[in-house]
């Protein structure tokens, strides 16, 4: 029976140090094998998405926001209290004693405790194998403690710079962002080669997107500031300008049009399988035919050079086929609203709104 707790208690040390190792210092990979921190994260989300759905807008989207935090500190309970008991099955099925106390499973477990945090419980192990234990576990609470104490800088300030990108479609897309007002802007500043060079900068962004939620995937649940915005909008919505311009300008090579869809493709494909996102349709069609008559007439009224409708309606078709699904399925996944493809009034932006220009969108 010992022998058993103590093949049972090695497993589950290694397992933790494999998984911790895994995550903070080889967190890359896309497509690996299920990891519990992944796994975890998934189980916890579903019962908070199911209470959030039942809050108003604005409270599910705060309570929404609190996974994020909270998913941080259940992984980390989870590795520790995972070799804290993996520690105390070796030191029982070694049948540690202690001085100034009888050797027992709780003695094991708070013994265990007490080395993983560094804190002092009274209880020395005799026994060579018991304080080798004993040092490995220390040694073991102590670089646990420090690579997340490196870690959680590096959290923060990738959601740091996503953030400042996400504010700054403020004024060019509005709040929620648009690709279609992404290009109204646009054609006031220089036509399609003012959103083509515009687009380039996003091209870097999207890389930078997807590698940070690649390797933190945490990022994901974490929110914006405010309600009307998030990260999957604001890549939707350039993905959705990109689209415009491939399919409605007029024959040229936007080649920061292209750069910014070929990569905006690839970060939300990879995404989806990182979030475990089943793609499939949109629900309700984000552009329907009469929405796409009267994207159109925006973009002539604006001065643009359109191709004519047939065609434009066959490339778009098919340059929404590329991304919507995967898109649709990570909101789903992760109760984030996507953007219209047309504003439903005047784009308003968010320091309009908190200046009193519109309504408060803060969060």
């Amino acid at each position: 029976m010992r022998a058993l707790v103590g093949v049972a208690g090695a497993v589950v040390v290694l397992l933790m140090l494999a998984e911790f190792f895994v995550t903070f210092l080889v967190p890359r990979r896309v497509k690996r094998g299920p990891r519990i921190a992944r796994r975890l994260l998934l189980v916890a989300w579903q019962p908070w998405r199911a209470g959030g759905r039942r809050l108003p807008p604005r409270a599910a989207d705060t309570a929404l926001g609190l996974f994020g935090p909270f998913g941080l500190i259940l992984i980390l309970g989870a590795w520790a209290l995972g070799l804290i008991v993996g520690f105390a099955g070796l030191h029982w099925s070694n049948d540690t004693h202690f001085t100034r106390a009888a050797s027992g499973v709780a003695n094991d477990l708070y013994m265990s405790a007490g080395s993983f945090f560094s804190a002092s419980t009274g209880l020395n192990p005799t026994g060579a194998f018991a304080r080798v234990l004993n040092i490995l576990e220390a040694a073991t609470g102590f670089a646990v403690f420090f690579v997340v104490i490196g870690y959680l800088p590096a959290l923060f300030q990738a959601f740091s710079r996503r953030e400042v990108a996400v504010s700054r479609l403020d004024p060019r897309a509005g709040s929620p962002p648009c690709g279609a007002a992404m290009a109204v802007y646009a054609a006031e500043r220089g036509g399609w080669a003012d959103l083509d060079g515009y687009l380039r900068e996003w091209e870097t962004w999207s890389a930078e997107l997807m590698e940070t939620h690649l390797s933190y995937p945490l990022l994901g649940y974490f929110r914006s500031q405010h309600v009307n915005q998030s990260w999957l909008a604001a890549l939707t919505a350039v993905l959705d300008a990109s689209a415009i311009m491939l399919s409605v300008a007029e024959e040229e090579r936007w080649e920061g049009a292209e750069l910014a869809f070929a990569i905006g493709r690839h970060a939300i494909a990879d995404l989806s399988y990182a979030f475990r996102a089943t793609g499939g349709p949109a629900g309700d069609d984000r552009l329907p035919e009469a929405d796409f008559e009267r994207l159109r007439q925006v973009l002539a009224e604006a001065g643009l050079p359109l191709r004519p409708p047939g065609e434009t309606r066959e490339r778009l078709a098919e340059a929404r086929r590329r991304y919507e699904p995967q898109a649709a399925g990570i909101a789903r996944s992760l109760e984030l609203p996507l953007p219209a493809w047309l504003p439903a009034g005047p784009a308003a932006a968010n320091w309009e709104a908190i200046s009193g220009h519109a309504g408060p969108q803060t969060s």
